[in-house]
C-alpha cells in the first residue's frame, strides 16, 4: 500500500501545498540633533571709579623707658656675682679687684635698670580708598540674530 501524499510529494509539488512569499517592510525612525551657538545679546560697559577719604587713627602705643640708678656698694665678696632681677629691676653687679695686703673681690656697685611701660595716645592720618562700580548698558549694540 502507498501513501498517496508521499508519492504526491515525491513527482512534484501537489495542489494542496501552500507558496509563502516574503515581503519587506521598511522601518522609518527620526533622530534629533541639537546644535548651540552663541548670540550676542548685548553689551555693558564698567566705570570704577575711586573714592579717597582722610581718616585720624588714634591707637595707644607702648615703649619701654629704662631708668638706671647706681647704687655704690663697697662689700669684699668670695666670688663673682650673678645678675639678678628682682621685680621688674635687673640688678647688673659692678666688681673690681683692689690691691690690699691680700686679695680680695670688693662690691663696688649695682646697677639697677628698673623697666617700666608707657602708653601714649598716637594721632596717625591714614588714607582709605574705595572702589564703585558703575554698569550701564551700551543701546547701540541691539541683540543680533542667530547665524545660520
Amino acid at each position: 500500500m502507498v501513501d498517496s501524499k508521499h508519492e504526491s510529494g515525491a513527482s512534484g509539488r501537489s495542489a494542496d501545498a501552500v507558496v509563502e512569499e516574503v515581503a519587506a517592510i521598511p522601518l522609518v525612525e527620526e533622530r534629533l540633533t541639537i546644535a548651540k551657538r552663541q548670540v550676542e545679546s548685548g553689551r555693558v560697559r564698567v566705570h570704577v571709579t575711586v573714592d579717597e577719604r582722610q581718616e585720624t587713627v588714634t591707637e595707644q602705643l607702648l615703649r619701654d623707658d629704662l631708668q638706671i640708678e647706681r647704687i655704690p656698694r663697697n662689700v669684699r665678696l668670695t666670688e663673682v656675682p650673678n645678675v639678678r632681677l628682682e621685680g621688674n629691676t635687673t640688678i647688673v653687679p659692678v666688681v673690681e679687684e683692689v690691691v690690699v695686703v691680700e686679695k680680695a673681690l670688693v662690691l663696688v656697685e649695682e646697677i639697677h635698670i628698673c623697666r617700666r611701660s608707657v602708653s601714649e595716645t598716637a594721632e596717625i592720618p591714614v588714607t582709605l580708598r574705595k572702589e564703585r562700580a558703575r554698569i550701564e548698558r551700551d543701546s547701540s549694540a541691539e541683540p543680533t540674530t542667530p547665524r545660520e
